[in-house]
């Protein structure tokens, strides 16, 4: 299936979801990510703030926010910053997401697990972003353990990669944990 296609398909179930159905997917999502040892041992955690149509990240930001040191992307140009997450100081930014405002920038480098979004991986790790590369651009420079998470149905038999494209090292679904192997 074409990469096209596969957003076609995904964006569309995503927009059937209830909203009961989709706090119910966060919820356990997330309960699953908490037990992961890779989460329990990292203190410097990248989420991401999340769209209407991705899991929501805002209860699970503010429950472990004063146990964890939390990190957002901010798009700068054709990249991202890192910023470090404070509820108080976040503006509608690129694309109509909340981001972080301020210049303490930390390098990817300092960032010890990378919660990702997408619009759909496969059980290799590979992800489908929304086709504008922000995500696999930082990826490729970084050594963290990269999540990404999803609905079970985001989860697809292939994606096409390219040469640019940063498998994530486990796929978290409300029913499905893969650890990949890389």
């Amino acid at each position: 299936m074409e990469k096209s296609e596969i957003r076609r398909k995904i964006n569309a179930m995503r927009r059937m979801l209830s909203e009961e159905e989709r706090m119910a997917a966060a919820d356990d999502v997330f309960a699953r990510l908490e037990q992961t040892a890779a989460f329990l041992m990292a203190d410097k955690v990248l989420m991401y703030h999340s769209l209407p149509d991705e899991l929501s990240t805002r209860s699970f930001l503010r429950k472990w926010g004063s146990r964890k040191h939390f990190f957002l992307p901010r798009v700068n140009g054709a990249d991202l910053d890192i910023l470090p997450y404070d509820e108080t100081r976040l503006e509608l930014g690129s694309f109509h997401i909340e981001e972080p405002t301020g210049e303490d920038t930390v390098a990817p480098s300092e960032i010890e697990l990378m919660v990702i979004p997408a619009v759909a991986y496969d059980r290799r790790g590979n992800r489908l972003g929304r086709g504008k590369g922000f995500y696999d651009r930082m990826l490729s420079s970084v050594c963290a353990t990269k999540i990404g998470i999803g609905y079970e149905f985001q989860l697809v038999d292939d994606i096409p990669t390219e040469a640019h494209d940063v498998p994530m090292d486990m796929v978290i679904t409300q029913y499905t944990t893969i650890t990949v192997k890389h």
